[in-house]
């Protein structure tokens, strides 16, 4: 016997689950502050290199990512312990490898621009293969496993906690393993990092373990194409997937400028990262028991989604002119508690998408539709790749200088920390505020008319 699929999960649950949250945070954080940067500071390679390596990896991600979720959807392994479980749990455990591969390059290439060149491609391409395994179903059970408002709403509260210390400790680990100037210093923060994410592909079992909790009937037999054109279509879909998109590329390029800050502006040694990561992270915390009583209130995801959007944008653009560690710190925490809103409404807006194209299509397909909303997640990787060249190349970044860059420069990597994440967030609040994608009361007939259907 099932069941009630509207029965609040246990609290061991909502914490198993929100490891994974924790996981994605904690694994995009480090790569995001540590690949770029030693690929064009400690390498040596020039800016266009790692900016042609992430388009690649952006152009890979086209076929990847839906890909990866139509073939796992469709092909459940373990099922009776829930169809996405093994998928995450693999996933999880090569991603873990695959990011330590990433800085692991051979000493006898460090000479050879080219090969250096290539083995980051191949690297982040293997991470990007082995990171949607597990991100894509992990994303997939969230809408299928927790089925009413209230308990949605609860569960992402849990997991944003779990999420914003991830991408916390993803910034603040890695620095207290490598130094500036050390290659070989990457490979044992990477090494660090992989442990942690074997030891969370354990404690995130029971949080997207399915058995006797949701129907098990498998996804409606489709092909690719046919599959891909069924998520494409909706509207509501597109205008959310673009939104974060657009919410990634300033996260990324935030995160990712923190080393250049402390670095090329600050001129001080990569541990003085941390209390500006720690700033956020107090901000993230404190943030989310103030924005979960805000969205009681209002019972509108799509709404929290544009008011912390603004909020991040006001934050983040007075980093322009930032030269202090205490300035930054301040508009770290600011954009902290922003943030932590923001990934609060997140998934339960995703999920009143899935609900909206179950209902109208009458058949589940989480599979493919977190495979495309995880192509435009991770695309931002080459808007940071594009941004980061373009302000280095703007300004006269010397990828050569052991620390403090010149003036110019410096406003080119406070540009890519402060003002372009701004026009990012403010472009995602604008995009939802004009589409208006989903109205509270439609989301809420959805689930109604959902739990009537069965589906």
């Amino acid at each position: 016997m099932t069941k009630n699929l509207n029965q609040r999960p246990s609290v061991g649950v909502m914490m198993s689950y929100g490891t994974g949250r924790f996981l994605m945070e904690f694994l995009t954080g480090a790569y995001g502050i540590m690949a770029f940067f030693f690929y064009e500071k400690e390498m040596g390679l020039p800016t266009i290199y790692p900016t042609i390596a992430t388009i690649i990896y952006s152009i890979w991600n086209a076929v990847n990512d839906p890909l990866i979720g139509w073939i796992t959807g469709k092909k459940p392994v373990l099922a009776q312990y829930g169809k996405r479980l093994f998928w995450i749990v693999l996933g999880l455990i090569l991603a873990s490898l695959a990011f330590l591969l990433i800085f692991m390059v051979p000493e006898t290439l460090h000479e050879n621009k080219v090969a250096v060149f290539i083995w980051m491609v191949v690297a982040i391409c293997l991470y990007d293969a082995s990171y949607s395994i597990w991100e894509v179903n992990y994303q997939g059970v969230f809408p299928d496993k927790f089925r009413s408002q209230d308990v949605r709403r609860k569960t992402a509260v849990t997991s944003t906690a779990f999420g914003s210390v991830g991408i916390a400790l993803g910034a603040v680990l890695p620095p207290m393993f490598y130094h500036y100037g050390d290659t070989g210093s990457y490979i044992t923060a990477a090494l660090v990092i992989a442990v942690i994410g074997v030891i969370g592909s354990m404690l995130i079992i029971p949080g997207v373990m399915q058995r006797n909790e949701a129907p098990a009937a498998p996804e409606e037999e489709m092909g690719f194409v046919d599959s891909l054109k069924s998520t494409v279509r909706h509207r509501e879909f597109l205008i959310l997937a673009t939104m974060l998109f657009l919410y990634q590329s300033a996260c990324i390029c935030m995160t990712g400028s923190v080393n250049y800050v402390v670095n090329g502006v600050l001129g001080l040694p990569a541990k003085a990262s941390t209390p500006i990561f720690a700033a956020m992270l107090i901000g993230a915390l404190i943030s989310v028991i103030i924005w979960s009583r805000v969205a009681k209130k209002l019972d509108n995801n799509f709404l929290m989604l544009i008011i912390t959007n603004f909020f991040m944008a006001a934050a983040a653009f007075p980093m322009l002119f930032c030269r202090t560690q205490l300035a930054f710190s301040i508009f770290m925490f600011l954009w902290g508690f922003g943030f932590g809103g923001c990934w609060t409404f997140i998934a339960p807006a995703m999920a009143d998408v899935v609900d909206s194209i179950v209902l109208k299509e009458r058949k589940r397909n989480e599979g493919m539709i977190m495979g495309v909303r995880a192509f435009f997640m991770r695309l931002s990787y080459a808007s940071q790749g594009i941004v980061f060249w373009l302000c280095h190349s703007l300004t006269g970044y010397d990828n050569a200088a052991p620390s403090m860059q010149a003036p110019l420069a410096q406003w080119g990597i406070t540009a890519h920390i402060g003002l372009v994440p701004s026009l990012f967030f403010l472009a995602a609040a604008l995009l939802l505020l004009i589409t208006k994608p989903i109205p509270a009361d439609k989301a809420r007939a959805n689930r109604k008319a959902l739990k009537e259907l069965g589906l």
